[in-house]
């Protein structure tokens, strides 16, 4: 029979209780070697996944903020920058791009037409004068097809000179590249011209220059005629 007395004091080096079975220590702390934070089971505000952020932001829009905003608070990237663009012409720098002038106005766009158009037509008629009778009509379809070639040449080479004829100096507007605001390139500048008179020549000049200055009146938003369309210009003003 063991004569072992439970309350004695332990043999050396033995009966140590076991480290997760030590008592509470004194102040409520914890034992020795324990870990002093939270355990991962321990936070139950969140859940499962507690982390809710998303990287770089807050995980949605704020109330009231363009969801189609990028996170950096510009508008999106295929629509121009505030004050550009749709309901900023007339507005001082408010051009297609930053810092291209206003759109040209209507007014304006067309005394310019009329003043080239009236220049190269009585350049016509001087040339086609002294071979036709013209008080008699004879000769007039001549002349207004001598006119518009010269029409043709004229617009393409002054244009790819410095955006301007004699009438748009006149009405202080110029056409330029609808991408940076620059004069037009050679090839716009051709092409500009010849999608404004050959359609005219080949078929009715009335109807056809009506059907291209209606397009730019309903083109939004910046008001490119059928010949801006295809040479990518764009008509600007010229005063600051």
């Amino acid at each position: 029979m063991s004569t072992h007395d439970p309350s004695g004091p332990q043999p050396e080096g033995g009966g140590k209780p076991s480290f997760d079975k030590q008592p509470p220590q004194p102040g409520g702390g914890t034992p020795e070697g324990e870990p002093s934070g939270p355990t991962p089971s321990s936070d139950q505000s969140g859940g499962p996944g507690a982390y809710q952020g998303t990287y770089g932001g807050s995980g949605g829009p704020a109330p009231g903020q363009d969801p189609y905003r990028n996170p950096y608070g510009q508008p999106p990237y295929d629509q121009p920058p505030p004050g550009y663009g749709p309901g900023a012409y007339g507005t001082p720098g408010a051009g297609p791009v930053p810092g291209m002038p206003p759109i040209g106005t209507w007014p304006r766009r067309i005394l310019a037409r009329l003043i080239d158009y009236l220049l190269v037509q009585a350049v016509a008629v001087i040339i086609v004068g002294p071979f036709v009778d013209l008080g008699a009509r004879n000769g007039s379809t001549e002349a207004f097809w001598l006119g518009c070639t010269i029409y043709f040449v004229y617009e393409a080479l002054m244009l790819s000179r410095d955006g301007q004829t004699l009438g748009k100096k006149a009405m202080k507007i110029r056409v330029a590249m609808l991408v940076d605001g620059n004069k037009p390139t050679q090839s716009a500048a051709w092409t500009r011209a010849a999608v404004f008179i050959v359609p005219a020549v080949l078929c009715c000049a009335v109807l056809w220059w009506i059907i291209d200055g209606l397009f730019g009146v309903f083109d939004t938003p910046y008001r490119q005629c059928l010949h801006d369309k295809a040479a990518k210009t764009v008509v600007v003003t010229t005063e600051a």
